[in-house]
């Protein structure tokens, strides 16, 4: 398991997706948008901060309390989070369909049974956030100023 967790680690060294990450987020963001996949994997759209243009990637949809979220497993500096703060919350989300969404930002205070949550769907994620996934609760709270929770409401809120 440790090699698998530092490959994943290696995908995004420095913060940032390295070329193969990005090779295969593309792959993972069109079969997740096709709706093929559970219904917690889709493909986020949001409006590149500069470029204005759809930037799109592979994104795990964390349900908790009957409510929709997503998580930054690379935390504040992760590009998408940098977009969706730009564009006021404005993205859409993909899995067979498009939905347009708002995503509204989560007090740190909310965030830790979230992240919980978060890392008992998404694998990939668990080498990035340094808490065990069958960690209590409590153990969430130290990490969850470092990773952006978003909760996903319709795009008319």
């Amino acid at each position: 398991m440790q090699r698998y967790d530092d490959y994943l680690r290696w995908l995004y060294r420095r913060g940032r997706p390295n070329w193969f990450a990005r090779v295969q987020n593309r792959g993972s963001a069109v079969v997740f948008a096709a709706g093929i996949w559970p219904s917690r994997l889709a493909m986020l759209e949001v409006p590149g901060r500069r470029s204005g243009r759809t930037v799109s990637l592979p994104i795990v949809i964390a349900e908790h309390g009957g409510e929709r979220y997503l998580v930054s497993m690379l935390g504040d500096g992760a590009g998408w989070v940098r977009n969706v703060r730009a564009a006021d919350g404005h993205a859409a989300l993909r899995h067979g369909r498009r939905e347009p969404v708002r995503l509204e930002e989560v007090p740190v205070a909310e965030r830790p049974p979230i992240l919980k949550r978060y890392l008992e769907l998404a694998p990939g994620a668990r080498p990035h956030i340094p808490v065990d996934r069958q960690a209590p609760v409590e153990d969430f709270a130290a990490v969850a100023a470092d990773h952006p929770v978003f909760r996903i409401v319709g795009a008319d809120h």
